[in-house]
């Protein structure tokens, strides 16, 4: 059997359809097989840091979705009390080259999508395929799905590249010992909601406090007029310290009381979260997990990428822009050096390091540390002034702490570029 393309790519999700299109880009030819029998909008509210937008920029694809996502414009901390606590610009307002979207996950999926079949053609994505394992030899990768149907089927490629997300037949093959989650010991409830545009219609609102009796609630839009009234499409998500953790699917459904009372009385003069959450249908329930960062990710002509590779806990805003950081540093390394394992181990070599880091400032040290900061030193009650509590270098540092980690410092950013 003759190899299908060079590059094999396990999973149309948002890092795999970005490694497609730019493995396009760069002249290779490339496959990409999904298990699902069809691709349908699913989840809820993301961000793409500026990282990630310059990659897709470079696709051309930024103009595509400034169309169906909200461009933010600031980043803003509040406590329980609904009291702002300190807020910096986003994207373009904040110096960097190119913007920082907020936007629902499936209009990125189905605009990488829209982007793979006309550039790579209509076969490009085969759907119903579902990875169960792979192997590597001197001169290529074979991978082995198996359709709805129990039907197998064998796939010949240069190098194959798992991008099959957190449930990873290929990360479970190579890693068969690995031990389960990582429980944060917060579970995290998520919705989207037709809501009237708050403070400068373009914040992202991180509020309240991981702590017993608390909570945190993350707040932003994600799309523009979607009504005749005006409103956005406003994604919330509501975090509660829990002894045991949810189920670990992004699609799991989620119950109201099981949250709803650490909120009830959220009713700020910018914006009433409580009526917000209440006006909400279809609530989904997820855990705060990741996983311990693996050493390595490639094995011979195999490797993983995005949340197969280094699923972390979401408090950064980050999981899907390192997914398509990981594409564009795999493509070039792949024009670079060949289709082969030593591109393979190159990308290696750069992004295990890179993302772990990532995952382990995710567990400590995230942007809304701020928060904690705040809540402990007020011991939780209102404040007239945040002079003797916290200056703003402080809250600067805290910030800019986990840009530099995350790698989309706006100077990182423009040495990369040649700026």
């Amino acid at each position: 059997m003759s190899k299908e393309c060079e590059v094999a790519v396990i999973g149309a999700g948002i890092g795999g359809l970005t490694l497609a299109l730019a493995l396009h880009d760069a002249g290779i030819s490339c496959r990409v097989y999904e298990a699902v029998p069809e691709l349908r909008p699913l989840g809820v509210g993301i961000n793409v840091l500026p990282h990630a937008t310059k990659v897709l920029g470079r696709l051309g694809l930024n103009e595509r979705l400034a169309q169906v996502a909200v461009a933010t414009k600031e980043a803003a901390f509040f406590n329980r009390h609904g009291q702002l606590i300190y807020r910096e610009p986003s994207g373009v307002a904040a110096g960097y080259a190119t913007p920082q979207f907020s936007i629902h996950r499936g209009d990125l999926q189905t605009t990488l999508l829209e982007a793979v079949r006309e550039r790579l053609g209509d076969d490009a994505v085969v759907l119903d395929r579902k990875c169960v394992g792979a192997s590597s030899s001197d001169d290529e990768a074979i991978v082995d799905f198996v359709d709805s149907d129990d039907r197998a089927y064998a796939v010949r490629a240069s190098v194959a590249v798992a991008c099959d997300g957190l449930h990873s037949a290929l990360r479970k093959q190579f890693y068969p010992d690995e031990g389960a989650p990582r429980y944060s010991g917060v579970n995290m409830w998520r919705g989207a909601v037709h809501w009237k545009p708050f403070l400068s219609g373009a914040t992202m609102v991180r509020a309240g406090a991981l702590v017993p009796g608390v909570g945190k609630m993350v707040v932003y839009p994600i799309r523009d007029n979607v009504d005749e009234q005006g409103r956005q499409l406003v994604n919330w998500v509501a975090e509660i310290n829990a002894p045991q953790p949810a189920r670990r699917d992004w699609n799991g459904a989620g119950r109201l009381e099981d949250f709803f009372p650490a909120f009830a009385d959220w009713h700020f003069d910018w914006l009433d979260v409580a009526g917000m959450i209440e006006s909400t249908e279809g609530i989904l329930q997820f855990p705060m997990v990741d996983q311990d960062p693996l050493p390595r990710w490639t094995f011979g002509r195999l490797t993983l990428l995005g949340d197969a590779a280094h699923p972390m806990v979401p408090r950064g805003s980050n999981g899907a822009g390192q997914a398509i950081v990981d594409a564009d540093v795999l493509s070039a390394y792949l024009v670079d050096i060949g289709v082969g394992p030593e591109a393979l181990m190159a990308y290696d070599r750069e992004r295990v390091k890179a993302t772990g880091d990532v995952v382990l400032t995710n567990r400590k040290a995230p942007p809304d540390k701020i928060l904690q900061v705040v809540h402990e030193r007020t011991n939780g009650q209102p404040f007239t002034s945040l002079a003797g509590i916290i200056d703003e270098a402080e809250l600067q540092s805290i910030t800019a702490s986990y840009k530099q980690v995350a790698g989309y410092t706006v100077k990182g950013l423009e040495a990369s570029s040649g700026a």
